[in-house]
Order: structure tokens, then C-alpha cells, then sequence
């Protein structure tokens, strides 16, 4: 008998040890599964290799200072052509009083006063009346020419000025060319072919990121605590992408500063917007795929007004040289970007 009632409590014992030991599994399991989904991406290949990064940040950089150098001989060639057609409307004028001057002289109106004066011809008052009047228009033809000859140098400065920016603007459209080819040589190693990237409506623009007084990027450094939870860091252009990305809608979880061997992450020039509201989880469908894709489409057509060096979403990645490229990462959802849009500062 009381041999049973021990086999009974053993057999007891060993029941709740089994239902104990089988809950911890499920919360391990479950605390594996959010773990896995909310993880964030891994460390060290977002962008590519290393080479392709500082090729793709030498390219954006490049790219921004001759699209600056173009704009601003765009610019320049406006107000020149403007100068240049009033200074042209004032030469046309000035040459019709020229030719009226020299038609004059030739005539000798001018002559014929002062021989009236010197010979005592002709009523006196009316001869010295005449010959005010002559001063005067002497000073006056003397105004006119000097008018017409400043004219006529500013008309030919304006031109030289116009040639000049048109110069300008060539060599700034070669080297946009060259930086395009440079970034399709470096993104062929991940894919590298046009894919149709991301378009529809997006929110109002934002407001624009410091620029240098030549139109160029400042350096930045990682000053700014990540407003993302990380204990990292970022760049006040980061900063700037972020809070103005939040203000168009984008407020869904975002990681930014993380410590790994390269790339813009530990620089705090680089973050991670998942599609999710909470983590990084699976691939997007539907209204997680939506959001990326405007995420991604107001990130590109702001590019330019807020610094972005490039785009990653969906197995593509933009560039400002080249635009929306196939990108093939490897081999989960993070890796891929279907879960997240990755942006890059300069």
C-alpha cells in the first residue's frame, strides 16, 4: 500500500515537471519567434560591399556637386540672357541717335553757328541763343556716344558671361554622365539592372537640409543622440531626414544607429524604416507594401532637397546618378529590404 502511494506522487511529480517543462518550451518558442521578427537587420551588408558603399558615396557626392555647378549656370544663363537683351534694346536705340549725331555733323548745323559768331552774319541774340543751344547739343551727342559705347562693352560681357555658363553647364552634363556610369559599373556586382522602381502621389515636400554656400553638402558628424532608442548616435542631416519623414506620415518603427564594421550605421548617417509598426517581421504585403512604397517614392523625389545617397526597398536600390537599379541581397526578408526601407545620408 504504501509502496503505490510513492509510485502515485512519482508519477504526480513527474506529470507537472512534463506540463512544467512543456510551457517553458512554448515561451521559449514564442520569445524565438519575436525575437526572429523583430530583430533588425543584419549588421554588415545593407548597401553591399564594402567597395560598392564608398563607390556609391563617392558617386552621390560627385553627382550633387556638378548637379549644383548645373543649376547654378542654369541660373546664371537666365539672369545673363536678360542683361544681355536689355543691354541689346539699348545698343538698337543708341544707334539710331548715333546715326541722327553723325547725320548732323556731317550737315554742319554746328559749324554754321560758329561761322555766324566769328563773321558778325546773322542777328546777334539769335547767333549766342544758337550756340547754347549748340553747347547743349554737344553735351548731349557726347552723353549719347559714351552711352552707346558702354552699351555696347556691357553687351559684349553679358556674351562672354552667357558663353562661360554655357560652358559651364556642359561640363557639369559630362559629368553627371561619367558619375552614372561609374555607379552602373559598381551596382552590376548586385544586380545592377533598371527596374521601374516606385511612383504615385506623395506628401507636400519638405523643408530643405542645410546646404554649403556652392550648393555642396557640409560634413557631418554623429552629434546627435538617435531619436530612434538605439544609444547610438546621428547626423544632423539624418536627424533633419528623420523628423521631416515623420511630419509627411512615415511614423512607423524606425532603427538608425547600430555598431558594426562599416558602412553608414555607425556613422549615424544611415536608418532603417520598417514597414511594421512594431520590429522588423516578414516580407511586406498589402498595407505594410503600400507604405514602403511611398516611403521610398518621397525619399527619392526629396533626395536632392534632403541629401539622401541612396534608397534600398524590395530587391531595388536607387541612386541620384542612376535611379532605381535591381538589388539582390541574400537571404531573409532584412537582407532583401521587403521588410524595410533602408536610407543613406551623405
Amino acid at each position: 500500500m504504501a509502496v503505490r502511494r510513492t509510485a502515485h506522487r512519482i508519477s504526480a511529480r513527474r506529470r507537472r515537471l512534463s506540463f512544467v517543462i512543456g510551457v517553458l518550451a512554448a515561451l521559449l518558442g514564442i520569445l524565438a519567434t519575436s525575437t526572429s521578427a523583430y530583430a533588425d537587420p543584419p549588421t554588415d551588408d545593407e548597401g553591399g560591399s564594402l567597395n560598392l558603399r564608398e563607390k556609391l558615396e563617392q558617386s552621390a557626392i560627385k553627382y550633387y556637386e556638378a548637379r549644383a555647378k548645373l543649376e547654378q549656370a542654369e541660373k546664371a544663363q537666365v539672369e545673363i540672357a536678360e542683361k544681355l537683351k536689355d543691354a541689346e534694346l539699348r545698343l538698337a536705340r543708341l544707334e539710331v541717335e548715333v546715326a541722327n549725331i553723325a547725320a548732323g555733323r556731317y550737315q554742319g548745323a554746328q559749324l554754321n553757328v560758329l561761322y555766324g559768331l566769328f563773321t558778325g552774319e546773322g542777328n546777334a541774340q539769335q547767333l549766342l541763343a544758337g550756340a547754347a543751344l549748340n553747347d547743349y547739343l554737344i553735351w548731349r551727342d557726347d552723353q549719347y556716344l559714351r552711352e552707346y559705347r558702354e552699351t555696347r562693352d556691357e553687351a559684349k560681357h553679358q556674351q562672354d558671361l552667357l558663353n562661360a555658363a554655357i560652358a559651364q553647364q556642359e561640363a557639369a552634363l559630362k559629368e553627371l554622365d561619367e558619375q552614372k556610369r561609374e555607379a552602373e559599373k559598381a551596382l552590376a556586382e548586385v544586380g545592377g539592372m533598371v527596374s521601374a522602381g516606385y511612383d504615385g502621389p506623395i506628401p507636400d515636400k519638405p523643408q530643405p537640409a542645410p546646404r554649403t554656400a556652392s550648393g555642396g553638402w557640409p560634413q557631418e558628424s554623429c552629434s546627435i543622440d538617435d531619436p530612434t532608442k538605439t544609444g547610438g548616435c546621428v547626423t544632423p542631416r539624418m536627424y533633419h531626414f528623420i523628423n521631416e519623414a515623420r511630419l509627411a506620415g512615415f511614423n512607423r518603427y524606425v532603427a538608425c544607429w547600430r555598431t558594426q564594421s562599416w558602412g553608414e550605421h555607425p556613422k549615424g548617417r544611415a536608418c532603417d524604416f520598417s514597414v511594421q509598426k512594431v520590429g522588423f517581421g516578414g516580407a511586406a504585403t498589402g498595407d505594410e507594401r503600400t507604405y514602403g512604397n511611398k516611403l521610398a517614392q518621397w525619399s527619392k523625389e526629396n533626395a536632392s532637397a534632403l541629401g539622401v545617397m541612396y534608397v534600398i526597398w524590395y530587391k531595388q536600390i536607387w541612386t541620384p546618378s542612376t535611379g532605381w537599379r535591381v538589388y539582390s541581397g541574400c537571404c531573409d526578408a532584412s537582407s532583401q529590404h521587403t521588410n524595410h526601407v533602408h536610407i543613406s545620408m551623405l
